[in-house]
């Protein structure tokens, strides 16, 4: 499964103790310590108040639960007093939320993700530093509920070269999965290959441990034997060490996972 995102304001490391601690459980897949971290400064501050949203989603995409969490964390940013910027970053978050339930087959939410997005891509300005990730879910709904690939390669593109040239290393990894994705379906195992190993690397580096697993799948799939099963079964190890997330994983694991 290729249709999960790193939200916006994942990060190695943050501003402060508070901001690190934050992400060091997010990238371990305990969502809503890190949720719990937030829940103060979340009443008052729509920074503090999306990334909570954000990492409640992210729940929902990696377990396939948590969805009215989520809901109630988005419904909080959206009662707030924001502006422009923030109006576009909580609407790019509502898209994601109904893409998410939309490809795990909660409920079919495709037309309010397609609204929402447009919405947040009438909000943010044209050098928003939001615009990148925004061009990335986009694209995310081309591929993965529309069925445009056209579309979809050009949403990744554009939020591809945004992020490398701004330094998000997340953002740009999970670019370089879909767009090695797209060269795999397309039949170009040399280009996937130079892709899913680029994905990899960006979550080692970063410590993006929660999808470190996902990314070894994916390897797998365009590297030779004995190495693609070496991948699947460190794959399987990190699978089990993580609490068994993502969910979705599972059916691409060894049996022994």
């Amino acid at each position: 499964m290729t249709g999960t995102a790193v939200p916006r304001q994942v990060r190695a490391a943050g501003d402060g103790p508070a901001d690190d601690a934050v992400w060091r459980l997010r990238s371990r897949g305990c969502w809503e310590d890190a949720a719990a971290l937030l829940a103060e400064p979340a009443r008052t501050e729509p920074s503090a108040a999306l990334l909570r949203a954000e990492l409640l989603t992210e729940r929902c995409l990696f377990t396939g639960e948590g969805w009215e969490g989520a809901e109630d964390a988005l419904r909080a940013v959206e009662s707030m007093s924001l502006d422009d910027e923030q109006r576009g970053a909580a609407a790019c978050e509502r898209g994601h939320l109904a893409y998410a339930s939309t490809l795990l087959r909660v409920r079919d939410r495709a037309d309010e993700a397609r609204a929402a997005l447009g919405r947040a891509a009438a909000l943010l300005a044209p050098d928003s530093p939001g615009r990148a990730l925004l061009d990335y879910r986009r694209g995310l709904v081309a591929r993965h509920v529309t069925g445009n690939p056209q579309a979809a390669e050009a949403g990744f593109r554009r939020a591809h070269n945004a992020a490398l040239g701004r330094g998000d290393a997340l953002l740009g990894s999970c670019t370089w999965r879909q767009l090695a994705a797209l060269a795999l379906a397309s039949g170009d195992l040399t280009v996937a290959s130079q892709g899913f190993a680029e994905s990899l690397r960006l979550r080692e580096e970063t410590g993006y441990l929660i999808g470190i697993a996902p990314a070894l799948v994916s390897l797998a799939g365009v590297r030779p034997e004995p190495e693609a099963e070496r991948l699947r079964v460190e794959a399987a190890r990190l699978y089990k060490l993580l609490g068994e997330v993502p969910r979705w994983l599972a059916p691409e694991l060894p049996p022994a996972a």
